[in-house]
């Protein structure tokens, strides 16, 4: 689709190669180099219907008005974009009397959505300096340098040294179809290399989230981290800790559920930023050798089923990243005479609420975690109508995925997974050969004859 900016990479014209010679990260103002329409593939076919209609209001209104960032660089990529942020020199106020189907979002980041039936295009004004010449805070600032609220205004070259990696500083202009490249985005998608604007440390103090952001773009992307990007992260991975849990909930969802789960685990565990999001987890991988793999093995199986369309839910992800956890606490609990169901009930509440401290987990997940826990107790039971019962709970599905997890790691010996995977594709002469081998037949147990089931078809994995 996009051959004309392969050969446009491989065969750059000389200014450009001029201008985008490595030379550091811009420390002021910078300068964009213009790609005219006839040398970049971008084009309007690739944006949204909805996109263009708030590109031409605004451009209509005599606003300037562009495209910027992912969905840039996605289509220089050679990816069909699926989201449009819209950079304006309007106002957010000036933009929501634009559009009658808006809304103005945010106080930390005041931006203006502007909604098309489901889809919704996010729409900035141009952000300033955080701070003027003197020194003085337009910009509220924490003591460590964290950015509490911006609201400053500016051009649309200020707004660029804002962004936070150069391959994000690509603004398409529904003017004459330009691409306007402030900060060598493109010589680093040639390079596939991953750069921050500015000064790393200072920029990961402005937003620690930023580092996550390295992280994701790095393993969605395939990109290498330029080495001044990559230096500072393991030193202030803990400035993660000053981030709402809320918010950081949502970079968990893009960190895992984008279908490059596998290549961001390794990578955050790398520089020490999984610590910092699930805190026991990590603390369980040192203590119990096969966790880490059964974490991987989750991550694998969630990359695969979004890479075929297939339904997943983070709240199996996240119970497998926290199950060594619970197994954990419920073994202490135990050691102090606590029954099983009720030592893995106070293990799930202990857990869950340390958890919260880091990342906060919705109701609609965290009642789904606790039943696939303690489905983990129940999968083992067979006897009587036990078997039947567990199949048929909302949650079954997930916690079966879980014990072949558990199995292929090496936590469990291989054996009850084969049982219910049989179970479930029997039929019932083979369902009751199954509960007589495990010694929990209804009818040999004076239960009398069930009554005849009709064969159930498979519920989805991971509990949808």
């Amino acid at each position: 689709m996009f051959k004309g900016f392969t050969r446009f990479l491989q065969s750059p014209s000389e200014h450009i190669k001029t201008l985008f010679e490595p030379q550091g990260n811009p420390p002021g103002p910078l300068v964009p180099q213009v790609i005219p329409r006839e040398e970049h593939p971008v084009s309007r076919q690739h944006f949204s219907e909805a996109a263009l209609k708030v590109l031409y209001r605004l451009h209509k209104a005599g606003f300037d008005a562009y495209l910027v960032g992912g969905c840039i660089r996605d289509a220089l990529l050679g990816k069909m974009p699926k989201d449009f942020d819209v950079a304006t020199n309007a106002t957010p106020e000036e933009v929501r009397d634009l559009f009658r189907n808006s809304r103005l979002i945010g106080r930390r980041f005041r931006i203006v959505h502007v909604r098309f039936g489901r889809e919704v295009i996010e729409v900035t004004t141009f952000r300033g300096k955080p701070s003027d010449e003197h020194g003085g805070h337009l910009a509220q600032q924490s003591d460590a340098g964290l950015l509490l609220r911006d609201n400053v205004w500016g051009s649309i070259e200020e707004d660029a040294i804002r962004r936070d990696f150069t391959i994000n500083a690509l603004y398409y202009s529904i003017a004459d179809f330009s691409i306007h490249d402030f900060a060598g985005g493109v010589r680093d998608i040639e390079s596939r290399t991953l750069r921050l604007i500015g000064e790393p440390e200072t920029r990961y103090r402005e937003d620690p989230v930023r580092m996550l952001r390295a992280i994701r773009f790095a393993a969605k992307l395939d990109f290498t981290l330029d080495p001044a990007t990559e230096a500072p992260l393991a030193d202030c991975a803990p400035l993660l800790l000053q981030i709402p849990p809320a918010r950081l909930f949502d970079e968990v969802l893009k960190l895992f559920m984008a279908g490059h789960g596998l290549a961001t685990f390794r990578l955050l565990s790398e520089y020490g930023l999984f610590a910092m999001l699930f805190p026991e987890a990590e603390e369980a991988m040192v203590d119990l050798p096969w966790f880490e793999g059964m974490i991987e093995l989750a991550l694998e199986n969630t990359d695969k089923r979004i890479a075929e369309e297939r339904p997943v839910t983070p709240a199996f992800l996240l119970a497998a990243f926290l199950w060594a956890p619970v197994l954990q606490r419920q073994a202490i609990f135990e050691q102090e005479g606590m029954p099983a169901i009720p030592a893995l009930q106070a293990a799930a509440q202990q857990v869950i609420s340390r958890q919260l401290q880091h990342t906060s987990i919705p109701k609609r997940f965290g009642m789904p975690m606790r039943e696939i826990w303690e489905l983990q107790q129940r999968l083992p039971q067979l006897r009587g109508k036990r078997a039947f019962q567990t199949r048929e709970h909302p949650r079954f599905r997930a916690a079966y995925d879980l014990l072949l997890l558990r199995e292929q790691a090496g936590e469990l010996e291989p054996g009850l997974g084969d049982w219910w995977t049989a179970f479930q594709k029997g039929d019932e002469h083979e369902q009751r050969r199954l509960l007589q081998k495990a010694g929990g037949d209804p009818a040999s147990q004076g239960q009398g004859r069930r009554k005849r089931r009709r064969k159930r078809k498979p519920r989805p994995s991971q509990g949808d």
